[in-house]
């Protein structure tokens, strides 16, 4: 089993959570995520990399881990609200293997100048 399964797995329990899919706010926490909408979405997140950078400045292994892990999950549900799933981040991910970062950066630029999409 790969990670990837793992992302995909968890993207579909976020789907099936969805209000208009049966989930219940009262039951499910992303089910009130999503009822509450995209800025308390976005606030979680905001939250989450917050903890991400204090767990890494204090350097405790498993805190790093733990607080990924809630930034993960709160950008799996951010990608669902707009009807994207890991895969599609994934495949970003590929497109960019084997390219340098600053090539990656000089060319998001050239492209975002000419008025095209990053």
């Amino acid at each position: 089993m790969s990670g990837n399964d793992t992302l995909a797995r968890l993207a579909a329990v976020i789907e099936s959570r969805r209000p208009e899919r049966g989930g219940d706010p009262a039951k499910s926490y992303v089910a009130r995520l999503f009822v509450r909408g995209e800025d308390a979405i976005l606030k979680k997140i905001g939250e989450e990399a917050t903890e991400v950078v204090l767990a890494a400045k204090g350097g405790e292994r498993e805190r790093i881990v733990a607080e990924v892990a809630d930034l993960w999950f709160h950008t799996l549900v951010a990608l669902a609200q707009h009807g994207l799933a890991p895969a599609d981040v994934l495949a970003e991910l590929e497109r960019r293997e084997g390219l340098s970062g600053l090539d990656e950066y000089a060319l998001r630029k050239v492209v975002q100048r000419e008025g095209g999409q990053p």
